[in-house]
């Protein structure tokens, strides 16, 4: 039987990563659990197992300073991520969505540590796409796999259902109507975001090694910068695994 494990998180008040968080504290599989980030979570919303959660404020722009190796965490999870909207700009994204994820995954590396990296990207990431958000997830999948973890895990989720977003995404909306329909036939175009929140920690517990065939997971990336992959169906799969 594997012993819990300390897990970081980047990114927890999204809609991805306030589910895993969730997901991480309630398991008995993590013993303690970092949030760091330039905004936390209100630890009054949270319910069990809030008492083993550290949270930090930290800059992205001095990660330095953040004392982020200071966890020696065996799992790093990465939700963090925007879009040019809300960024007001291609390069105020890409400084998000790319800069300050691997920046936080390098400074959250600890040399000799056995680590593991779970990265939350998109479906379509590909680092030569001529879109800027999944050229940027896809770029972003290659230098993460570049920082020398031990073992490093990427999902591609499609459509997010039941998110609960402040503000209203009229193309989300209509999307997410279709693929809702669709997804009683396949199970490759939507995952419900409390799913999702799941998985991504069921893999952080498990790793590439313990993944069972229900989470259909491959080898991507260009040697030497390859990881595992897990798209939307093995994501819902490996929420059927037992694991608590």
């Amino acid at each position: 039987m594997m012993s819990a494990k300390t897990a970081l998180i980047i990114g927890a008040t999204g809609q991805v990563g306030s589910n895993v968080l969730r997901e991480l504290l309630s398991s008995s599989h993590y013993s303690k659990v970092g949030e760091y980030g330039r905004r936390l979570t209100d630890i009054s919303s949270l319910g069990a197992g809030k008492e083993k959660l550290e949270q930090k404020t930290i800059d992205f722009e001095k990660l330095g300073e953040s004392g982020l190796k200071d966890g020696k965490w065996d799992v790093v999870f990465i939700t963090l991520g925007t879009n040019k909207k809300n960024a007001g700009s291609a390069e105020a994204f890409e400084k998000i969505d790319r800069s300050y994820v691997v920046n936080s995954a390098k400074e959250a590396r600890v040399e000799g540590l056995t680590q593991r990296v779970v990265y939350c990207s998109s479906i379509g990431a590909d680092p030569k796409s001529s879109s800027l958000y999944t050229r940027s997830k896809g770029l972003t999948e290659l230098e993460l796999s570049g920082l020398g973890y031990s073992d490093a895990i990427v999902y591609r989720p499609a459509v997010l259902a039941g998110t609960n977003r402040a503000e209203t995404r009229m193309v989300e909306t209509v999307f997410t109507s279709v693929t809702g329909v669709l997804s009683h036939f396949t199970s490759a175009v939507e995952i419900k975001v409390s799913l999702l929140g799941k998985s991504l920690a069921v893999a952080g517990f498990l790793g590439t090694e313990g993944l069972p065939a229900e989470a259909k997971a491959k080898k991507a990336g260009d040697a030497p910068r390859t990881f595992t992959l897990v798209e939307n169906a093995g994501a819902i799969g490996l929420t059927n695994t037992p694991w608590e």
